[in-house]
């Protein structure tokens, strides 16, 4: 070892150690080998960087071609913010108080919540606050990492980049104290766990904006509100469509159909964008790719392909749509996500009842996909997970409609999802059918809200639901149109059903004819009698040719074409049938059949019409006891009956008897029907007219 002179400007004292020999020392400790004197350390720290404001962290897109400003939601979010931020207008920052807090903006897949949120930020840019964090929450490690960055830029005390947990807590312990104004959008929260002890602070100077699928409970807790974002609104889509065409030298391919495909499209803007760039690619106006789009025999996949991407949305538009799916599918019970949502990719994407997910035939499926008996309860809470997810919209408080899946998150499910499908379509017929009501001869929301659905799934399933043989709902739901006296729906179903039966079934096949027979009731109904008896008379001979005499579909048939002869006058071809019909009924059903009943009813008309009044009487009465006795005092064939015996008593002078019993219908309609329903009124005015009369 040597010693040599203390450098220029050392103390005196100290002494300059040199060639001393090996020496090691660890965790930052110093090291010598046999040093003579004082020894002098100094340690040289690298100043932060001074940051020059104001910063940016992160990556906002940007904004989408045409944006839509979407006042409503931005009025939302802007009016919170100022009710925080009343007194910082007033320039008194001793007075500052309160917090605008956070705001989470919620939906699903493709509504635009990240672009709403680049709006915010890139308004706080302009607007010169001093730091703007954009965060991809998708993950913790997302979060660290641009926590971390944020504070390295903005001179964190502490944050000196050796651990990024540390320097992200530094971060938000400084978003605690300072002064300074702050915007941290969290993009994309697929977890509230991830943002555990990370949240922003409720600042006068800063706030909080963060978007997500989810709708957890952990997400709107402590001052966090929600603002729910949903779909365009259909001005907002047809502006869009015009901006977006019009700017790229597209406006001639809109035209009469641009509101038709806003529609068709859901108002979706993710699926929008890629239309609207597809269109402008391959020229095709708005007319031209609606008709592709609802023929339905092309994939969003090459309706929408993942090359065209014009506002970098990043994804598919089918992957977009189900990006929260596989995590849905990790919650309890494990597994059942995915079948609850292809099930649901069938129904309305107005709404269906969530009683469906509490039916036989839905349980019964989703057994069947997890090996293991799933009950009620549980696929609740399979459809409360898609809900959380964004993946559907679970309302209980909606009744009939209580479940929402949008239309294009359901064709993407039925595209990707693996499953039978035939099977699936057959699980949502027994489901509806298992909820519909027994009194569909009068229009509630809950029959609106099946027809609906029956509507929408016999358009998805195609022939599904009629192999091996056409699915009960089918049938049920064309004679409640008929029950419900929606006349013209009817005749349009059921026209609608007859093509597919031939099709499918062939043109003598028994569900063709009963097809055929139920047409020619809608014809009756809305007053086209002589089509109604022209096609009725052709089931008739088909029916007797191809099922037999005693076969209940040439009964049925038979019964129709008298009721039609009925209402042309053509009173003894009436009689002649239903006297036939009665007497086959009631020896292959017996004298209390329904069946027998209604048949004998129309007999008793005929009767009348003929001027055979004591017969009609008679059958009438006793048409009246037995339903009472078999059918029980509200049925509506009780109604009609008491309807017409009151009529037939009021037509022989029996005046008294026939407002005794009508007063008793008026009451009976009112309570079972309501004071507005067509049966309610005429009743109604039936009974006016006789008290002014007798």
């Amino acid at each position: 070892m040597t010693a040599g002179s203390p450098p220029s400007g050392a103390p005196q004292d100290a002494v300059e150690v040199h060639e001393t020999g090996g020496a090691t020392a660890d965790r930052g400790g110093v090291a010598n080998s046999g040093v003579m004197g004082d020894v002098r350390v100094e340690h040289h720290h690298h100043p932060a960087a001074v940051p020059v404001w104001p910063v940016v962290v992160g990556q906002p897109p940007p904004l989408a071609s045409a944006f839509q400003p979407r006042e409503d939601v931005r009025e939302q979010v802007l009016a919170a913010r100022l009710r925080g931020e009343d007194v910082v207008l007033a320039q008194d920052e001793a007075d500052r108080r309160g917090a605008m807090g956070t705001r989470v903006l919620a939906g699903g897949g493709g509504v635009g919540k990240s672009q709403l949120a680049a709006w915010f930020a890139q308004e706080a840019v302009t607007a010169g606050t001093d730091l703007v964090v954009w965060v991809n929450a998708a993950g913790p490690e997302q979060v660290i990492t641009s926590y971390a960055r944020a504070a390295a830029r903005v001179g964190v005390p502490g944050a000196d980049g050796a651990n990024p947990d540390a320097d992200a807590a530094a971060l938000v312990d400084w978003l605690h104290t300072t002064d300074r104004t702050w915007l941290v959008v969290l993009d994309d929260v697929t977890d509230p766990a991830h943002l555990a002890g990370r949240w922003p602070p409720h600042r006068p100077g800063g706030w909080t904006l963060a978007t997500t699928r989810l709708r957890e409970a952990a997400l709107t807790g402590s001052g966090r509100q929600r603002v729910d974002v949903d779909t365009f609104t259909p001005a907002e889509s047809v502006r869009y469509l015009h901006d977006r065409l019009t700017d790229a030298g597209g406006g001639h391919l809109l035209d009469d159909h641009a509101a038709d495909l806003a529609a068709a499209l859901g108002h979706l803007p993710l699926a929008l964008s890629h239309a609207a760039a597809y269109m402008l690619d391959e020229d095709e106006a708005c007319g031209e790719y609606l008709a592709r789009y609802t023929a339905g025999d092309q994939r969003l996949d090459d309706l929408m392909p993942a090359g065209v991407d014009p506002d970098a949305y990043g994804r598919p538009v089918a992957v977009a749509l189900l990006l929260a799916l596989e995590a849905a599918d990790t919650r309890p019970p494990a597994g059942l996500a995915r079948p609850a949502l292809a099930l649901a990719a069938f129904c309305d994407p107005d709404g269906h009842p969530d009683a469906f997910w509490a039916t036989e035939a839905v349980t019964d499926y989703l057994t069947a996909h997890m090996g293991n008996p799933i009950t009620p309860e549980q696929a609740r809470k399979a459809l409360r997970t898609l809900h959380r997810y964004g993946l559907v919209t679970h309302t209980p408080g909606d009744g009939p409609r209580a479940v929402r899946i949008h239309a294009l998150t359901a064709r993407a499910a039925r595209e990707t999802i693996t499953t039978d499908s035939a099977t699936t379509a057959r699980t949502a017929a027994d489901a509806l059918l298992q909820l519909w009501p027994d009194n569909d001869y009068n229009a509630t929301d809950l029959l609106v809200a099946l027809l609906a659905n029956t509507t929408t799934l016999t358009t998805i399933a195609g022939d599904r639901l009629w192999r091996p043989g056409a699915h009960p709902l089918l049938n049920k739901a064309g004679i409640s149109l008929l029950r419900a006296q929606l006349h013209d729906p009817a005749v349009t179903y059921w026209h609608h059903t007859i093509a597919q039966a031939q099709r499918i079934l062939g043109e003598e096949h028994p569900e063709t004819l009963s097809t055929r027979a139920n047409l020619a009731s809608a014809y009756r109904q809305v007053g086209r009698t002589s089509e109604a008896i022209n096609l009725t008379a052709q089931v008739v001979a088909d029916s007797v040719r191809l099922l037999g005499e005693d076969h209940q579909e040439t009964l049925i048939a038979q019964t129709n074409l008298a009721v039609s002869y009925w209402y042309t006058g053509r009173t003894s071809e009436a009689i002649e049938l239903l006297e036939h019909v009665v007497a086959h009924r009631t020896r292959l059903l017996g004298e209390d059949h329904p069946d027998v009943l209604i048949t004998r009813v129309n007999l008793a008309s005929s009767y009348w019409q003929a001027g055979r009044t004591s017969e009609a009487i008679a059958i009438e009465e006793q048409v009246v006891a037995d339903s009472v006795r078999l059918l029980g005092e509200d049925h509506p064939n009780t109604l009609t009956a008491r309807g017409n015996l009151a009529v037939s008593y009021w037509q022989v002078g029996r005046m008294s008897e026939a407002i005794a019993l009508t007063e008793r219908l008026v009451a009976d309609s009112v309570r079972l029907l309501g004071d507005r329903h067509p049966s309610t009124l005429a009743a109604t005015k039936v009974l006016k007219t006789w008290r002014a009369e007798g």
